[in-house]
Parts: structure tokens; C-alpha cells; sequence
């Protein structure tokens, strides 16, 4: 495996495009010093992925930034491939370059066409691999992960890239991407969680965290493979689908979901706090979660 120098198994999944870069820099040095290994995040609307990804790798000595996922319709291979190596070659280890086709809804209209999302995941990093090493000599790539939700996709991100980051999906699915990759492969692995005990509020949160999702064909088809039913795949989920999808409960609740990944094949897990809105602060419940993971 593309060498990644978690520090603990455990690290955070937190799209910080609200929040002024200073203060997302004063979060990710505490969320360090908290344990957590890692700090990844998405891309669609906001801040550009590469330029938030040095941001918070010069803010930290040891955590592992990576994209989750930086949308290949927002730049080029070149860009993408030139970037990821420049990253690298300051903070060897802790860029982990996560790659995807987005959406339809996401990419028609601001970067061209969405189509055969297989064959162009394969063609971007076709393109990739045939940039010169003369740009960045001497440095290694970063370890690439594709958002992979199918099963030909997840092949890809074995034969093509270094692993997979699979996001709302349940432990058994891990366990199936793991059984796809073979075990030399990475598996980052999503969890979201509500760190609440009342069973209503972690619901309403779960189905807000949802609602967006709910919408968009690729996840419908992701949660109809991993075992829901059409009744299921309503606008925010049923409550079937919330409780499956967000870890709702106490710490020790959660760090047991967060467990049942690692018993079905991941390396790390990457947990998303929910709260109210989107620009809510993740850190009061990482705080409180990390003695429950284990995390110094």
C-alpha cells in the first residue's frame, strides 16, 4: 500500500466551508492534539480542496489531510497529479489525495458533462500516471482513494488507485469492500454520529444529515445494494435507513459502530459529528468522544 502515517485508527470527517481558514486551522491543531489521526473532507461548492489541504497540513505537525473527496470535475488530471505531489513532497505521508466523480446534479452546468462515471474515473487516472516525472522529481505521489460505492468501482480502486474511501455506508459494506480489495489495499471507511441519547433528536439529525443525499441517484443505488428497500429511499430516509447509515447514542454507542469497521476490514474510520446545521462546531463531541476511541 501508498505509504499513509496515520498516528491512530481513528480521525474525523468535517467540511469546514463556512468557517474562515484561521479558525478551520485552529480546529484541525486541536483535533490533533485530541488523538485523532486524521482530518478529511468533502468538495462541492466550497473552499478548492488542494489549497485547503496545505492550509491545514502547515497547521499541524503529524495529522493526515485528506480529500474526501476532492470532485475530478473541478480540475485536471495534470492539476490534480502535479498538486498531490507538491503536498506530498512538503508532508510526506500525511496527503491523502481521495478522488471522485461527484454527482450529476453537482457537475452539470459548472464543469461539463456527467457521464459513464466508471470510465472516466479510469480515464482521469490514466492521465495521471502519464504525467512527467520531472514535476516534483524525487517526490512520491500521495496515496490516492476513490469514493467507491459500487462494485466495479471499488475494483478500480484496487487496480487503479491505492484504496477506497466508502462514505454512508454500513460495516457490512466495508466488510464487502474489503473482500473486493484483498487486504493491501486501504479501506477509509465514513461514520456518521450523533452523540446524543434521545432517540428523537439523533433521528431528526440523521434524517437532516440525509436529506441531501436521499436526492442524489448514486447514493439510492448504493443503499438499494447494501440491502434497503425502495421504501426506504425516501427524501431524508426512513428511520431504518438513519439508524443504519448515522451511529445515534452515547460514547461508548458510538465508539461500537466505529468498532463493528475495524471488525469488518477497515484500516481507519473517519467519524462526522452532526449538529445543527452544517456550520455547526464538530469539536464539543470529538472532545468528549475521544477517550471513548481510545485517543489520548
Amino acid at each position: 500500500m501508498a505509504k499513509i502515517d496515520f498516528s491512530s485508527r481513528v480521525g474525523v470527517w468535517w467540511t469546514s466551508d463556512t468557517w474562515p481558514i484561521r479558525d478551520v486551522q485552529s480546529h484541525t491543531r486541536e483535533i490533533e492534539q485530541l488523538g485523532y489521526g486524521s482530518l478529511f473532507y468533502g468538495e462541492a461548492a466550497g473552499k478548492e480542496s488542494l489549497t485547503q489541504a496545505a492550509a491545514l497540513l502547515s497547521a499541524t505537525d503529524r495529522l493526515v489531510v485528506g480529500t474526501g473527496i476532492a470532485n475530478i470535475h473541478a480540475r485536471d488530471a495534470l492539476a490534480a497529479e502535479s498538486g498531490g505531489r507538491t503536498l506530498n513532497a512538503l508532508h510526506p505521508g500525511r496527503f491523502v489525495l481521495g478522488l471522485g466523480v461527484s454527482h450529476a446534479p453537482l457537475v452539470e452546468g459548472r464543469a461539463g458533462t456527467y457521464a459513464k462515471p466508471l470510465a472516466t474515473m479510469r480515464d482521469y487516472l490514466g492521465r495521471m500516471d502519464s504525467v512527467s516525472d520531472k514535476v516534483e522529481p524525487g517526490a512520491q505521489r500521495p496515496a490516492r482513494l476513490l469514493a467507491a460505492l459500487g462494485p466495479k468501482m471499488i475494483e478500480l480502486s484496487g487496480t487503479a488507485a491505492d484504496g477506497a474511501h466508502p462514505y454512508l455506508i454500513t460495516p457490512e459494506q466495508t466488510a464487502r469492500t474489503r473482500e473486493l480489495l484483498g487486504p493491501d489495499k486501504w479501506v477509509v471507511s465514513e461514520q456518521a454520529v450523533a452523540l446524543t441519547t434521545d432517540r428523537d433528536t439523533g433521528l431528526r439529525l440523521a434524517h437532516e444529515h440525509l436529506d441531501v443525499y436521499s436526492r442524489l441517484p448514486n447514493y439510492q443505488a448504493s443503499w438499494l445494494r447494501q440491502g434497503f428497500e425502495e421504501s426506504d429511499i425516501v427524501v431524508g430516509g426512513s428511520d431504518r435507513l438513519a439508524e443504519a447509515m448515522v451511529a445515534i447514542g452515547d460514547t461508548d454507542v458510538i465508539a461500537g459502530h466505529v468498532r463493528r469497521h475495524f471488525d469488518a476490514g477497515a484500516d481507519h474510520v473517519v467519524i462526522q459529528v452532526l449538529g445543527d446545521g452544517r456550520a455547526a462546531d464538530p469539536l464539543p463531541a470529538l472532545r468528549e468522544l475521544a477517550p471513548a476511541l481510545g485517543l489520548r
